[in-house]
């Protein structure tokens, strides 16, 4: 007879590889599974009853923001994907991290998204950000890409022009340096200001790095909207020509316009994976983007940096401006107000009713929300097609992802409303395409925010349940499992998730959430 710490009972046991789930016991041993199968005469420290419970591996989100926005040093618990099932969270995505910095004044990078005067950075490799990370109470476990903008803000500063031969090497230096220091991969938007210049010599000769240190590339891409199809082209060339795995971050078309070339989009990357090119890819299971107001200006303008844009909107290139935005006939009721610097009126509103209320032209509305924010403005777009989604949900290179950040519920506001899916993605996805579509079994679907993550990050002893993996864990009721958050009210948790153990310690229990933190920072290949 053996004595575990914890042994989970009775419970319907996925494993996360997509096989038929099985009524097994799980046993475990400090922080990792040492038995499944029945452990009735075993004594244990804690016992954990899932009778007519699913027991699943600890869902692994790919692509968050936790990092670039701040909330895992304000908010380290991450109590919203705590409550989701949530027990790994990849960071430093889009380009930008919060290492490697070579200037401390990189990290104004992320000013788009949080107040950099109050960020107390001690750190700027990969090393010493993991091992800040390291000493605070974190509630998950988390991992990071470096940011190919960070790189070139390292290297070529803020200037909009190709790098040197020089500049190249450094680059290579930098990004093999933070490899080693345990990055699991470079991120990118080649659509982004600071990475749009990057030659694609410079831009092969990195994902050459990344291929000899045996990590991967993950592309936000250059556009998602009607010129998907070159964009992904381009993903699948430069993925080709380096011989790279490549994984698009959160995967879809953007914009009416763009949804007609969705499947021919998937066919591309069916096609090109036939030939042996690896490209995977992560969605969220809403129809409505999440991202900043100044994304609906031209190119030529975004392209520009904060105090030049906002010259233009204040200068002699405003009228070409409002009639780019007209010319681009949007929807303004479906794209909603989010949050803003200052302008905490106009925050849950749509761009259609601000216009109303004020009697102003909708294009002016954008630019003023731009100028009195200093472009700080983040917005709901309802632009996805769901059966886009749904598409993109059949495939079995699609994983699962937030796209959001972790909060807790202490620090709701009425003027900075997130993305429901930073706290309802997971078990939205259940509810959509498994229980109401019936689009995908249970065991596919938990495979997707599972051990298909584990595998595309290169990580063989989580997103699993067998013996010696890590005790990430999450029970759930799969008649009552549902998501509550939404635009209006966002701070809302989910139902159904009855239990969620983070390398062996119980953080969810019967709607008690556990303060401790006990996620870890996983390096690659340790």
């Amino acid at each position: 007879m053996a004595t575990y710490s914890i042994i989970i009972r009775n419970g319907m046991v996925f494993d996360g590889k997509g096989n038929p789930p099985e009524i097994n016991d799980v046993g475990i041993i400090g922080d990792k599974i040492k038995k499944i199968g029945n452990l009735s005469s075993d004594q244990a420290g804690i016992s954990i009853d899932a009778s007519n419970k699913y027991v699943s591996p600890g869902f692994i989100d790919l692509t968050t923001h936790s990092d670039t926005h701040w909330t895992l040093f304000s908010q380290p618990t991450q109590e919203s994907f705590i409550r989701q099932g949530v027990t790994t969270i990849m960071g430093g995505h889009g380009g930008s991290s919060l290492a490697p910095l070579v200037r401390p004044e990189n990290i104004e990078a992320i000013g788009k998204w949080v107040d950099v005067s109050k960020i107390n950075v001690n750190w700027q490799s990969v090393k010493e950000f993991l091992d800040e990370i390291e000493r605070r109470p974190i509630g998950v476990n988390f991992g990071t890409f470096i940011g190919y903008g960070m790189l070139r803000r390292g290297t070529v500063g803020n200037e909009s022009r190709t790098a040197s031969t020089e500049e190249m090497a450094k680059m290579d230096y930098l990004a093999e340096k933070s490899f080693k220091e345990g990055a699991f991969g470079l991120s990118m938007d080649l659509g982004a200001s600071h990475q749009k210049p990057g030659s694609d010599e410079e831009i092969i000769s990195l994902f050459k790095t990344a291929k000899k240190a045996k990590v991967f590339i993950s592309h936000h891409l250059e556009n998602e909207g009607k010129e998907i199809l070159p964009a992904i082209a381009r993903a699948i060339s430069l993925a080709r020509n380096s011989g790279v795995r490549s994984h698009i971050s959160h995967f879809k078309a953007v914009g009416k316009t763009s949804w007609q070339f969705f499947p021919q989009g998937l066919q591309m990357i069916e096609n090109c994976r036939k030939e042996k090119v690896e490209i995977t890819c992560d969605f969220f299971p809403y129809n409505r983007t999440g991202s900043n107001l100044y994304s609906l200006l031209p190119k030529w303008a975004r392209e520009n940096g904060k105090e030049k844009i906002i010259g233009m909107i204040k200068g002699k290139e405003r009228k070409l401006l409002i009639d780019y935005l007209k010319d681009m006939t949007l929807h303004y009721n479906r794209i909603s107000v989010a949050s803003t610097r200052f302008d905490s009126d106009a925050v849950g509103k749509t761009i259609f009713e601000l216009s109303q209320n004020s009697g102003r032209e909708p294009e002016e509305i954008i630019l003023d929300l731009l100028d009195i924010n200093n472009l700080q403005v983040s917005i709901f777009n309802e632009a996805i097609l769901e059966e886009n989604i749904e598409l993109l949900a059949e495939k079995d290179y699609s994983a699962v992802s937030s796209d959001g950040v972790g909060y807790d519920t202490t620090r709701q506001s009425k003027t900075d409303l997130p993305h429901p899916r930073s706290f309802g993605s997971f078990p939205r996805f259940f509810v959509r395409f498994v229980k109401e579509k019936g689009i995908l079994k249970w065991e596919t679907a938990i495979h997707k925010m599972t051990g298909l993550p584990a595998e595309i990050l290169g990580i063989s002893d989580r997103g699993i349940i067998e013996k010696d993996a890590y005790a990430d864990i999450t029970i759930f009721d799969p008649e009552t499992i549902s998501d509550q958050a939404d635009y209006i009210n966002p701070f809302q948790y989910p139902f159904g998730i009855n239990c969620v153990l983070v390398n062996g310690g119980i953080a969810l229990k019967d709607g008690l959430f556990a303060p401790e933190g006990r996620g870890r920072v996983l390096r690659h290949f340790r």
